[in-house]
Parts: C-alpha cells; sequence; structure tokens
C-alpha cells in the first residue's frame, strides 16, 4: 500500500489517528468509569450472553434481534452524522 492510500485508509497520518484514538480511548473510559463499568464486566457479560444462546434457543435470537435494533438506533446516526461532516472536508 502506498503511503497516501495507507493514509486514507486510517483517516490520516497514522501519528494523528493514534493520537484520536488514545483522546477517545480515555473518553470512552472515563465515561464508563463513571457508569460503574469495567473492561472485565463487559467481557462477563458478553460471556454470559453467549452462553445463554444455547440455554434459550429462539428465545436467544429474539433477544439479540431487539439489541440490534436497539444498538442501532444509536449506532446508525452517528454514522450518518460522521459521514455528513466528513463529506463536507
Amino acid at each position: 500500500m502506498a503511503n497516501g492510500s495507507f493514509e486514507r485508509f486510517l483517516g490520516g497520518s497514522p501519528l494523528g489517528v493514534l493520537v484520536r484514538l488514545i483522546f477517545i480511548s480515555l473518553l470512552v473510559g472515563a465515561a464508563m468509569a463513571f457508569l460503574g463499568l469495567s473492561p472485565r464486566g463487559l467481557f462477563d457479560a458478553a460471556l454470559r450472553f453467549v452462553r445463554s444462546l444455547g440455554d434459550l434457543g429462539f428465545g436467544a435470537v429474539r433477544e439479540v434481534g431487539q439489541w440490534v435494533i436497539a444498538g442501532a438506533l444509536i449506532v446508525v446516526p452517528l454514522w450518518l452524522l460522521s459521514r455528513l461532516f466528513a463529506s463536507r472536508r
């Protein structure tokens, strides 16, 4: 990959992307601490969820569908806004 296409793939210079990712990680980490969440707790919850898929059968599939819809209500507008602001550059 040429340097220009690599920067295009990253969304900027590698150092700039690294600084942005560190800053966003700091904000997300602070928000998680404020909400009382920990990476270990999230991992354990995800593991319990995966195990419950086998235990619940089709009820779990319905629950996953509800989670996808609930997540999409947050993710899709954020993605759309990011694409709109990116197109103005």
